[in-house]
């Protein structure tokens, strides 16, 4: 297990901070290899991250971008993280990004997860960089506690997307089907970042560092996971 936190007195400069270290590396795979591959969550804890990074002067061109869950929703729709990421991220200089969206003309995230997969190996993986959030559940992506389809979203070695279907909470909202990168999709990735904002999340995230079932609090599959040294980003208040 590698987990480094680093602490700030406020949202904004955890932003700032985390900014700053996803431009360091994706400038760095670029000059190494010409091209470089970033996932990214939804959220509202984002959102003036992503504000950020759009304005970075890197060559957006050779960059994917990949999101890393979606509701079964609609572009456009309440809850569709694609227009998140469209709105929040994929503007200014980031607009010339590839972008690898999730939702598809299926009709639910089981049926679509094996083209959504084949389509994702024509991304330039390992991931350089990987952001992630995490719920009040102690979920992170759509991996939700004790959800159908967990067990294998958290294989080290199959599809690089699973559906999930969660139980229906208060964090799920309206929307439990999902369809979520895997444990095997981060394989190798060089910097996974997790960005909690407020002292709940950081309540919750000592939790997770304690002894307890994985499919309880699915962020321990990242805390605990050997080959992933995972870098949060805390803040206990906004502005």
């Amino acid at each position: 297990m590698s987990l480094s936190i680093h602490e700030f007195s406020t949202s904004g400069e955890a932003d700032i901070a985390l900014a700053a270290d996803i431009e360091r590396v994706l400038r760095a795979a670029l000059e190494a290899r010409g091209q470089a591959a970033l996932a990214v969550s939804g959220g509202s804890t984002p959102r003036r991250l992503y504000e950020r990074l759009s304005g970075l002067e890197l060559d957006w061109s050779r960059i994917s971008v990949v999101l890393a869950d979606e509701r079964w929703v609609e572009p456009g729709e309440a809850g569709s993280n694609e227009s998140f990421i469209r709105a929040a991220l994929l503007q200014n200089a980031a607009a010339h990004a590839r972008f690898y969206p999730l939702k598809t003309s299926h009709s639910n995230p089981r049926a679509a997860a094996p083209a959504v997969s084949e389509r994702l190996a024509t991304c330039p993986l390992p991931f350089d960089v990987v952001v992630l959030g995490m719920g009040s559940d102690g979920h992170t992506l759509s991996w939700f506690p004790e959800a159908s389809g967990l067990d294998a979203a958290l294989e080290a070695q199959g599809p690089l997307a699973a559906p999930i279907s969660a139980h229906p909470s208060a964090v799920t909202g309206a929307h439990p089907e999902r369809l979520t990168l895997t444990r095997a999709a981060l394989e190798g990735a060089r910097f996974v970042a997790l960005l909690i904002h407020g002292q709940e999340k950081a309540s919750v995230l000592a939790e997770a560092q304690s002894p307890g079932a994985v499919t309880a609090m699915p962020v321990r599959a990242l805390i605990r996971d050997p080959a992933i040294d995972l870098q949060v980003y805390a803040a206990p208040a906004p502005a």
